[in-house]
């Protein structure tokens, strides 16, 4: 039997409180110590799960994880049993951790996640584009020249890709890999799991069309090149007549239309409304 006491890794609500599995709160109930990126954002989010916790909260972040490193792993040491959450869904995943684990691992100490929400699956699994291959690009880079060499080192996997962006980058990031990937299809999911969860799918290369004015958590999706312009006139006809048989204002039916025809937006899809006058 080990020594050592035990690390878990323990997945926390996105934004609904009901995501939080059982096992998960049962962990963070009997932990010693709770490592957490903000320690009043943890303190905020307990007392939002209702959950009381009988160990102490230790700050544990990008700037100080080094720092942290010897004491998290006396305590270990010491037998104590240790939670790792980051400020929403599962850590590590562009939110410090690895250095810890991976030194935890080295020493022969129990380390056991405990699954549960993840921004890029669940925004992925409902985007409606390809989910399979594709890769987790975390944050995307704060420079131009970054983010322009990570799309090229990614250009021609065929994978979809996966990252999160603030919203005053958004635009930019997006421009940036039209003009690196070309024009493929790409969804912006924000706000997941909470009450304004918004699903905005477009073509990279009818950005003007895009409202930008966006809030709250963003995580960007791109698809593979092919996956663009899927629909035919044939098949874009066929789908107009059905939602006018729905009923509608023009333009309600081309925005409708447009979230199910591939590679068309609103404003495509109206002009071609009115072209058949």
């Amino acid at each position: 039997m080990s020594e050592y006491g035990k690390l878990w890794v323990v997945a926390t609500p996105l934004g609904n409180a009901g995501d939080l599995s059982p096992r998960a709160r049962g962990i963070l109930i009997d932990a010693d110590i709770i490592l957490a990126e903000d320690t009043r954002r943890a303190g905020l989010l307990f007392k939002r799960l209702e959950l009381e916790k009988k160990g102490r909260l230790m700050s544990f972040f990008e700037h100080n994880e080094d720092k942290r490193l010897p004491r998290v792993l006396d305590a270990l040491g010491e037998g104590l049993s240790i939670a790792l959450i980051s400020d929403a869904g599962t850590p590590l995943l562009s939110d410090p951790g690895f250095t810890l684990v991976r030194a935890c691992r080295d020493k022969g100490i129990d380390v056991s996640p405990v699954p549960g929400p993840s921004a890029p699956v669940t925004a992925l699994s409902a985007s409606g584009l390809p989910p399979l291959p594709y890769t987790f690009l975390g944050f995307a880079p704060r420079k131009k020249s970054q983010t322009k060499r990570l799309f090229e080192m990614h250009r021609d996997t065929g994978a979809t890709l996966v990252f999160f962006e603030r919203k005053s980058r958004l635009k930019g990031t997006l421009g940036i890999a039209f003009d690196l990937l070309g024009d493929r299809e790409f969804c912006v999911a924000r706000e997941l799991t909470k009450e304004y969860e918004e699903f905005i799918r477009g073509t990279l290369g009818s950005l003007t069309d895009m409202d930008f004015e966006l809030r709250g958590e963003l995580t960007v999706i791109i698809a593979p090149p092919g996956e663009t312009g899927d629909t035919t006139e044939e098949e874009l006809f066929r789908m107009l007549d059905e939602e006018r048989e729905i009923g509608g204002k023009p333009k309600e039916i081309a925005h409708r239309v447009a979230d199910r025809a591939a590679g068309w937006t609103a404003k495509e899809v109206y002009a071609t409304m009115r072209s058949l006058k």
